[in-house]
Order: structure tokens, then sequence, then C-alpha cells
């Protein structure tokens, strides 16, 4: 498994943030073109940067979102990984075009996507469900509930 460097040089290992298992490399298939200088993003990479995902926490569990249109649940892969690593992925097709077509604009984005979420301690990765309608992709993760610490009270002698 590989750590991406931040774009400022050092390394997103912090255990508390979710993200910092995030794989993607926001600037691996950046290219400029034009006199402009717009930034132009590969196929992949744009296919990729459209799986947006929510991740929301609730007191019984933490949910994901994630927004595929076009998708089938068969071309969608949710698996835990190293035991506490949630990871989404999947493929879009691009349209094939016949000999009598022709296209005037292609502007949904085809290509692998993937994406990782480091699960927090609390996260019961034994009991992980996901369902999709309509496009969209959720994954609930049920929580471990959380014990109320003790409180012991210590006499005083003297």
């Amino acid at each position: 498994m590989s750590i991406i460097p931040s774009v400022f040089g050092g390394r997103r290992s912090n255990i508390f943030d979710p993200f910092s298992m995030d794989i993607w490399d926001p600037f691996q298939d950046l290219t400029f073109g034009n006199a402009l200088r717009t930034p132009q993003f590969s196929t992949e990479t744009a296919a990729f940067a459209n799986a947006r995902i929510d991740w929301k926490e609730t007191p019984e569990a933490h949910v994901f979102k994630a927004d595929l249109p076009g998708l089938k649940k068969e071309e969608v892969k949710v698996e835990l990984e190293e035991g506490r690593v949630l990871q989404i992925s999947g493929e879009r097709n691009r349209e094939h075009e016949e000999k009598n077509e022709k296209w005037h604009r292609v502007e949904r984005s085809s290509g692998k996507f993937l994406r990782r979420f480091r699960l927090p301690e609390n996260a019961k990765v034994e009991q992980v469900k996901a369902a999709m309608e309509n496009g969209v992709l959720t994954i609930t993760v049920p929580k471990e509930e959380t014990k109320k610490q003790e409180v012991k009270a210590i006499e005083i002698s003297g």
C-alpha cells in the first residue's frame, strides 16, 4: 500500500484523518493544454475524480454515499482491505462509435475509479452492507457502542 505525498511535500499520515489513505493523486495525470494553460485531466483521472463520495457519521453507523450514474451494481466493487480500509472501485465504459455515427461532443467520463477510506476503530467491519439504487451506492458500516467509562470514587485517608 502506498501513501501519496501531499502537495506540500509531507506525508499525509495523520491517523485521525480518515482520508489520509486516499490514494488518488490529483496531479498525477495533470497536463496543460493550449496557451491559456488550462489544466486537462486524462479520461481515467476524470472518471475517478467524478466518483463523488459523501461520508457521514450517525450515532449508529458510518454511512458512505457515492454518485455513480449509469453504473450497474455488477460494475462496482466494494471491498475491505487489510480489515479496516474500505475500497470502492469500478469502471464506466465508453460507448463505441458505430461506422454511421458521428459524435459531436463527449463530456461524460469513462474509465476506472478507485477510492479508499480508512475506517475508524469503532467500525463493525464484519457487518458492512452495501446497496445501489438509482445510481447512488450506499455503504453502511455499523458502529460499536461506546461504553461509558465508569467513575470510581477513591477514599482519601488521613
